[in-house]
């Protein structure tokens, strides 16, 4: 569990005045200045027993939309739509993959781990004799976000380093279009296929 470090202000008392007004109080006066302090870059995604009650919730946070996922325990927050394709994430499968959560596209089943968002294949050496298959890295290609619980709610907070991740794609306006065609496409495969039945 992360708690959040508010950011550091000075109190309008000074420490010979905190010191006076005993440990108790002074105990209470800092959990009301931490509490007023804004908690910078957090956004609030809803209370923790609601999550874990529903163990995947998407938010847009900035204009990002972000997966909130409760798993064996654990908060993760990563990008909603896959790297990949733009397929949303909410309903992928997660399994242990090489020791790593991962959650599965359910579109082409591209394995994503939930902690680091690198995507992972499997694969097999042809210089190893006999060739066997094991799981690879593709490095980050799914952007994760930090999430931390306090007082029974949860935040997150957006990963915006500067380098730039293939899942950063499908939260722009090019892959907003992209990913609104494929879900066009999608719908008119399914018509179809209703009417023929």
């Amino acid at each position: 569990m992360n708690h959040a470090t508010p950011s550091c202000q000075q109190s309008n008392r000074s420490f010979g005045q905190r010191r006076q007004s005993g440990r108790a109080s002074s105990f209470a006066q800092r959990a009301m200045e931490e509490k007023e302090q804004p908690t910078e870059g957090l956004h609030f995604v809803g209370r923790k027993d609601e999550l874990i009650e529903a163990k995947r919730s998407s938010r847009t946070i900035e204009g990002r939309d972000v997966l909130v996922i409760y798993h064996q325990g654990v908060f993760y927050a990563i990008d909603c739509y896959c790297y990949h394709a733009g397929s949303t994430l909410e309903n992928g499968d997660i399994e242990e993959i090489n020791g790593k959560l991962c959650i599965i596209c359910p579109k082409h089943k591209y394995k994503i781990t939930l902690s680091e968002g690198e995507g992972l294949y499997r694969g097999r050496n042809p210089m190893e004799k006999p060739p066997v298959f094991r799981w690879y890295s593709k490095g980050v290609k799914q952007r994760t976000h930090a999430v931390t619980e306090k007082n029974g709610e949860v935040f997150v907070k957006l990963c915006m380093q500067p380098a730039r991740i293939d899942s950063d794609y499908y939260q722009g306006e090019k892959g907003k279009i992209e990913r609104a065609k494929a879900e066009a496409a999608e719908e008119d495969t399914l018509v179809m296929d209703e009417e023929d039945v």
